[in-house]
């Protein structure tokens, strides 16, 4: 993708414009950003898809001023008739499931992968909407089918109205009143915002989420990581001296509830000698980074050896399951939450894949024998597919 390149999809800026200019700064509305957008579940398909217990779904309904949240999976006659009003079903992670819906975020492959979250579709009668409220990560709104209104302004007051089953915020005073119609996109950075409600029924709204990690949850899951590497490293009987504490000089004491600040002092030690490797903690970055989703599962390939392997390798290439997650740094491969060093063409061929989603049989044939050799395993784990596959 040319980044300094015009694009209809961002309303005539670059991508490199629209980073600048936009990202996390202002809203954009693009009016006809993807003329012809085609919803990429069928409203039949989308129900189906909130009865299967590995989907995420919600459905959320209001009366007046009266809010109901459901948590699926669901079975058909559970969810409201498509002509009764004001009702609301959302299918988190559609990208997970269908290829059509993972091929809508290929245009937006010019901001880092490590930050996007998945493709949430939603199916709103008319009035259908889940209220006035903030969301903490960056989110591109495609409206798909029917219309939506969208009133959205700074939210100076973040407080919700308590006793609801949503985080519905208790002031909105609106600086933007648009309706989408479809192929319109609405761009909102984090903490703007927003209510949207369906106008006339049988709404499709197709929202592409980035995530943005917040430093507490971050630093829990890496200090962990760290911890674990730690764990699996093993040690001898002098590496366990040093990592217990031990406190030869501790007097005896009338205070026994009171913490010993030389514990403290061990703790800060602790974690100082965890965090002082960068080259472990930027490890621990890119496995957290490329960790799949609770609910993905990947399935194996069955009754393919290592000779099969091979031969789809070099017929037709290979191309990243829609569930697996793939990044790199300068020194490794990261991919569903485990990290490869990677060095000289390996790297490179093995970076062109996580940055293309796809490398191709002559490429493939460029590999060194043992890159080939992890190629062949993430076949037979699911997390690739032949080139030539459509599912």
């Amino acid at each position: 993708m040319d980044v300094n390149a015009p694009t209809p999809l961002l309303g005539g800026l670059s991508p490199a414009q629209f980073m600048r200019r936009h990202w996390q700064k202002r809203p954009l509305l693009v009016r006809q950003a993807w003329p012809g957008l085609v919803p990429p579940a069928t409203r039949a398909q989308l129900f189906a898809l909130a009865g299967q217990p590995d989907v995420e779904s919600r459905l959320v309904r209001r009366d007046g001023a009266q809010w109901q949240v459901g948590h699926g999976p669901f079975r058909r006659r559970a969810l409201p008739p498509v002509a009764q009003p004001g009702w609301t079903l959302l299918v988190q992670g559609l990208d997970l499931h269908l290829d059509a819906a993972r091929a809508l975020l290929a245009p937006f492959r010019f901001l880092p992968e490590a930050r996007l979250d998945d493709l949430m579709v939603s199916w709103a009668s008319d009035g259908g909407g889940v209220g006035p409220h903030v969301d903490a990560y960056d989110v591109f709104l495609l409206q798909a089918a029917g219309r939506r209104r969208w009133r959205v302004g700074r939210a100076a007051d973040r407080r919700f109205i308590e006793g609801l089953p949503l985080k519905i915020l208790r002031r909105f005073e609106p600086q933007f009143d648009w309706v989408l119609e479809p192929g319109d996109l609405l761009y909102l950075p984090p903490l703007w915002g927003h209510d949207g409600s369906a106008v006339g029924g049988d709404c499709v709204t197709c929202s592409v989420g980035f995530r943005t990690p917040d430093e507490q949850g971050l630093a829990g899951d890496l200090l962990q990581r760290l911890a674990d590497d730690d764990d699996e490293g093993g040690g001898g009987a002098n590496d366990d001296d040093r990592r217990i504490y031990r406190d030869p000089a501790q007097p005896a004491t009338d205070h026994p509830a009171a913490l010993p600040p030389a514990l403290l002092a061990f703790a800060r030690r602790a974690v100082r000698r965890r965090l002082a490797d960068a080259d472990r903690l930027a490890c621990a970055l890119g496995e957290a980074m490329s960790e799949p989703k609770p609910r993905v599962w990947f399935q194996a390939r069955e009754g393919q050896g290592p000779a099969q392997a091979q031969q789809a390798l070099a017929a037709a290439g290979v191309r990243l399951d829609r569930r697996s997650r793939m990044l790199y740094d300068e020194r490794r491969i990261f991919i569903n939450g485990e990290a490869f060093d990677a060095g000289g063409r390996d790297a490179t061929l093995l970076r062109r894949l996580a940055d293309r989603r796809c490398l191709d049989a002559a490429a493939c044939a460029r590999l060194s024998t043992g890159a080939r050799a992890v190629l062949q395993t993430w076949l037979d784990d699911g997390w690739l597919q032949p080139l030539e596959d459509d599912a």
